[in-house]
């Protein structure tokens, strides 16, 4: 199959997959209680228990059950759903998680990673005020079905940005994500793509204290490949990948995807050098 063709049927699948009933949900998996704040993997299910009571468990082949609180908060659901759970469910289907956001252009994707609160969400913003349509927030899912090429599914999740982002890039803002989060949703200033695309970049951010935009080669990849979200360590532990495994997989990696590093200093007056530095990146002219 072609791998754009198998990207398609990976996001049939996924939506398959997180077809949603409301019904209890048992408090253990195999044996083990999931109290709140704690989730557990176990083959081919998935167990998460929220702090306010939410309780989601996924089961491969029948889908996303939820129980929800006597107090809910519709907008926490949606925040577990499209978080881990979703991270979850493409993890036990083969398909693999990783932390970024990215935009798209020239039927390519550029993803941008980092830590929680780096400015993934921000400079995605930013590159659709100059045209480039959001691919994904947050999470980014690939299909690593082809030995040639890594395709990346489009993403399932609304633009997020705090008020100080939102002054920034000049995204429209929307409604408060949920009560206990200090962010709203934003609708991309370029629209959004819906259609897997091949990846083409992955670049890490980094603060300092002059804008810069560095490759990254050799076992620098391979080591920044190793040094990734959770949701790294929930794909392999969902593909019962050991420590040789994850090595194969990474090797594999490395030399498959192109890396940069994009260093700028943490000063709104001087967003917009790195918001052109990242934009010269994707399209070509860095």
């Amino acid at each position: 199959m072609e791998p754009l063709a198998s990207a398609r049927a990976a996001m049939r699948l996924l939506a398959q997959e997180t077809g949603v009933t409301y019904a209890p949900v048992p408090p253990a998996l195999d044996g083990f209680d999931v109290g709140p704040g704690r989730s557990r993997l176990s083959g081919d299910r998935y167990l998460l228990h929220s702090g306010s009571g939410y309780r989601f468990l996924y089961e491969r082949g029948v889908g996303v059950r939820i129980e929800i609180p006597a107090a809910p908060d519709p907008a926490e659901e949606a925040l577990w759903f499209n978080g881990s759970v979703y991270a979850a469910v493409a993890s036990i289907n083969g398909l693999m998680p990783i932390h970024a956001s990215a935009v798209a252009h020239d039927g390519r994707v550029f993803a941008f990673t980092g830590p929680s609160g780096a400015g993934k969400s921000t400079l995605v913003a930013a590159l659709g005020a100059r045209g480039l349509p959001m691919f994904c927030d947050d999470t980014l899912v690939l299909d690593l079905s082809d030995p040639n090429e890594i395709v990346c599914l489009p993403g399932h999740k609304r633009l997020k940005l705090s008020a100080e982002a939102l002054r920034l890039t000049g995204a429209v803002r929307q409604e408060k994500v949920a009560a206990m989060i200090d962010k709203f949703y934003a609708a991309p200033p370029a629209g959004d793509v819906r259609e897997p695309l091949p990846l083409a970049r992955l670049t890490f951010l980094e603060d300092g204290s002059e804008p810069a935009l560095l490759s990254v080669s050799g076992a620098e990849r391979f080591a920044r490949l190793s040094d990734d979200h959770h949701t790294a360590a929930m794909f392999a532990q969902a593909q019962a990948a050991d420590l040789g495994a994850r090595f194969a997989l990474f090797a594999r990696l490395a030399p498959a995807i192109p890396m940069s590093r994009l260093i700028r200093p943490r000063d709104a007056a001087r967003f917009d050098e790195s918001v052109t530095l990242a934009a010269e990146l994707v399209t070509g002219q860095a």
